[in-house]
């Protein structure tokens, strides 16, 4: 008797509970769509999340790559300590007055021989792909014979990138910065200092919509450069073209003068005719 007693309240307040959420559900069950959207939103929010912990771990990797090698530059000296942040970063590098190229293999490693250099200055880089960033020019600041250095798709190049090569100035003779997606047009300004540049490479900058104009821009601002990877009609159409030759001939301000005067010029000779 106790026991069936038991069984019918707790039975009472399973369906009292029941009821309750039945009451507070909704009259109708979601539609279909409305389902959909909801799996959507979740899956989406997800994905969202997904992708911000990926990018802060990128960015810690980045950062940690680009430390600075305080360590080897206190016990090896400066170039040594350039060079290992180099070949760290799977890039190569050449020293001057030599021929050989140290560059690690397809799997990051490298020997080090180029220990036995430590008063060879490093005359060529080409940190082509890696993840070379501002912070990371702190390992090269001392390299005071840089001739060629080549950045090409290199992802952190941006123009506070840009704006740290004046440590350079009196050396870095070609720049390569094609393929790099960071790189705007304001950011092309920070190279005006570079004044031995005589050739640069800008092929294939996503930001840049009129590469033409931006290369006339270059060559102005440093006019003993070589600049490649645009052609001047690049971004430019056949009627932009020729509107921007009209608007040039309207706007001369020696036009109109020239043409008066050869009016007069004409009156005054049929006066002198006649």
């Amino acid at each position: 008797m106790e026991g069936w007693v038991t069984w019918r309240s707790c039975h009472r307040t399973s369906w009292s509970v029941a009821r309750r959420y039945l009451s507070a559900s909704p009259a109708s069950p979601p539609s279909a769509v409305t389902r959909f959207l909801l799996r959507l939103r979740q899956q989406f929010y997800d994905v969202e999340q997904l992708m911000t912990w990926s990018a802060t771990f990128r960015n810690r990797a980045v950062r940690r790559k680009n430390l600075f090698y305080g360590f080897a530059q206190q016990n090896y000296g400066d170039n040594i300590a350039a060079a290992y942040y180099i070949l760290s970063l799977k890039g190569s590098f050449r020293f001057a007055g030599q021929t050989e190229w140290f560059q690690p293999d397809a799997r990051g490693k490298f020997s080090f021989d180029f220990m036995n250099f430590p008063t060879s200055m490093i005359e060529e880089v080409d940190l082509s792909g890696t993840p070379i960033n501002r912070d990371g020019l702190d390992n090269l600041v001392s390299q005071l014979h840089l001739r060629r250095l080549s950045l090409r798709g290199c992802p952190e190049v941006d123009g506070w990138f840009l704006t740290r090569l004046h440590m350079f100035n009196d050396s870095l003779e070609e720049l390569d910065i094609s393929h790099c997606p960071r790189i705007t047009v304001g950011a092309l300004c920070a190279l005006q200092h570079l004044r031995k540049l005589h050739r640069l490479n800008m092929s294939s900058i996503p930001s840049l919509q009129n590469p033409g104009l931006v290369r006339i821009l270059m060559e102005e601002m440093l006019p003993h450069c070589l600049v490649t990877g645009a052609e001047y009609s690049q971004g430019l159409s056949l009627e932009d073209t020729t509107q921007t030759i009209t608007t040039h001939s309207s706007t001369d301000p020696g036009a109109q003068p020239q043409e008066e005067e050869s009016g007069q010029t004409s009156a005054k000779r049929q006066g002198q005719m006649q």
